[in-house]
């Protein structure tokens, strides 16, 4: 299997660009008011949030919500906090 921290981009140019803006989605329980808790817990890493960008999603069946929301960072590390910040809240289920 591919060591996929070891991947470069083939061009220079390709993949993320660092600094940058970029989307993150989150989704979990409906409950748990993720559409305060994403924005809340991006920044409580030290991540700048476009607020204005916030936008959500139900499930079909309404047990669910996607959060997506775009936000600034310095490093490819910082992106990674905000994923692995996210999916530490027992409410999160998954990022994209």
């Amino acid at each position: 299997m591919k060591d996929l921290t070891r991947i470069q981009a083939q061009q220079e140019g390709q993949g993320f660009q660092f600094p940058g803006e970029f989307e993150i989605t989150a989704m979990g329980n409906a409950s748990a008011d993720l559409k305060a808790r994403v924005p809340q817990i991006l920044e409580g890493i030290g991540l700048h949030v476009l607020h204005e960008t916030v936008k959500h999603r139900h499930s079909r069946e309404g047990n669910f919500l996607s959060v997506t929301v775009s936000f600034r960072c310095d490093t490819r590390e910082h992106y990674d906090q905000a994923h692995a910040a996210l999916r530490a809240d027992p409410d999160i289920r998954y990022t994209l």
